[in-house]
């Protein structure tokens, strides 16, 4: 069994661990176009924020066992036919691969703006771990005082934290009403406050249309009169599927033009996988297909590429975009659907805020959490939560239980019915998780209530 995989991040060494633990005896060959096999990406702000100095320890390890690692060989063109893929290598020239099962885990790149002068020296895409290298070359170089983030998601914000801990002035340019725009504006406007406390610039409702080189400065300018020099500019302005590969062969294509797969990660041709960034995903909650591009997701789905690729029948049993952030002190979660997403699905969303200490407050540290939680109010059926706090608040995990529920399809007041942890210094009897829940279920009875009695 020859088991072919293109890409060597998340979903292609997740799947190619997973074959070699069910079929030892396989051939198993990753393809990957760089040098750099199972690095994590999401690591990159704090290599050039300085607090992970060594980049190799991004990586936990770079050699595997029965699986052959092709370093610097990238994937031209797939031959369904002859079942072979062309490669192009710096050393050997063109060659190529036979296969018996294909996985094309791709990943995704960063989308390229509509900025004129976007390429000029000093301004900067980050996605990979090339990218990260020019990037610390030029902090370290050419030592910039002042840096502009064109964009304001996750990427964008973590840097904007990463500058500020190497002591650079940063300005924010944000095209929606306030950052983060993943979770509401209650909670996005709160982040935008917690970045301008660290000295960052904030700048919402822009639209950066030309970048232009003034001396030895950059000039940026943009819509509603932003106009910022600096000596570095960060565009972060989200991903695309890498999907040419698999389109060129023939594969189906989807959301946003990722390639599209079952819930067994088939292509729909023959014996081909597709997993990770460069494909959709099964959102478990809408129960649909949609373009969710996560490692946590990869991962998953290319362990189960990797199963079914050695003769399984493992299903992906689906995502619920469950993220987290910290931004300087603050961190920041969600899981399902916000109000305005549930809205669209065609759900009765009904959310309720909450506010409450992470722990008893007789205990030294008790600090405020908050909690949004979206039910429908049809069902009762909880669709979706956000959890903002301060970091050490155990923000990461409750947001966890929250996305249990979810996958388990439990309705909001059913989740005052599990039996979670408690100590006064972690906890309360009643977990914050519960008594936002609890909220929201008063607040819903007393609205029926009131309605009743018009």
């Amino acid at each position: 069994m020859r088991f072919l995989i293109i890409g060597g991040s998340d979903a292609g060494i997740s799947a190619a661990l997973r074959a070699h633990e069910v079929n030892p005896q396989a051939e198993v060959t990753v393809l990957l176009e760089d040098d750099f096999p199972n690095y994590s990406i999401c690591g990159l702000p704090f290599y050039l924020s300085g607090e992970t100095p060594d980049w190799k320890s991004l990586a936990h390890r770079t050699e595997f066992d029965g699986i052959a690692i092709r370093r610097g060989y990238r994937a031209t063109r797939i031959d369904i036919a002859a079942k072979t893929v062309e490669v192009s290598t710096a050393e050997s020239g063109q060659i190529s691969f036979p296969y018996d099962k294909l996985l094309i885990g791709t990943g995704a790149g960063p989308i390229q703006p509509q900025i004129d002068g976007w390429r000029l020296p000093g301004v900067f895409l980050l996605h990979t771990m090339k990218d990260s290298f020019a990037v610390h070359q030029y902090l370290e170089d050419a030592k910039p005082r002042r840096a502009v983030i064109i964009g304001a998601g996750y990427i964008g914000l973590e840097m904007a934290d990463a500058l500020t801990h190497r002591g650079i002035e940063v300005i924010v340019a944000s095209r929606t009403s306030s950052v983060l725009a993943t979770v509401d504006p209650e909670f996005g406007d709160s982040v935008g406050k917690e970045l301008e406390r660290h000295g960052v610039t904030v700048c919402t409702n822009v639209d950066a249309s030309k970048i232009s080189q003034v001396g030895n400065q950059l000039h940026i300018s943009g819509s509603h009169g932003f106009e910022q020099d600096c000596e570095m500019v960060l565009i972060a302005v989200g991903v695309k599927p890498n999907a040419t590969l698999g389109v060129e062969a023939g594969l189906g294509v989807g959301q946003k033009g990722a390639l599209l797969t079952n819930r067994r990660m088939e292509s729909g041709v023959p014996d081909i996988y597709v997993a990770g960034d460069c494909g959709e995903t099964w959102h478990k909650l809408l129960s649909r297909y949609v373009y969710l591009p996560l490692g946590t997701t990869a991962h998953k789905q290319g362990r189960i590429a990797g199963e079914n690729a050695m003769g399984g029948q493992r299903e992906f049993t689906g995502s619920l975009g469950t993220q987290v952030v910290k931004i300087f002190d603050l961190v920041i979660a969600r899981t399902g659907l916000r109000q305005d997403e549930a809205d669209h699905y065609g759900f009765q969303p009904f959310t309720v805020e909450s506010t409450m200490n992470d722990h008893k407050a007789y205990c030294p540290g008790a600090t405020p959490l908050r909690v949004r939680v979206t039910g429908d109010l049809a069902t009762g059926r909880l669709l979706g939560a956000q959890l903002m706090g301060k970091w050490g608040a155990e923000v990461s995990k409750r947001i966890d239980v929250f996305a249990t529920a979810l996958f388990h399809a439990m309705r909001v007041d059913d989740i005052s019915d599990l039996d979670l942890s408690y100590t006064p210094p972690l906890s309360s009897p009643w977990d914050p998780v519960q008594m936002a829940c609890q909220s929201w279920n008063t607040t819903v009875n007393t609205i029926r209530g009131e309605r009743q009695h018009v």
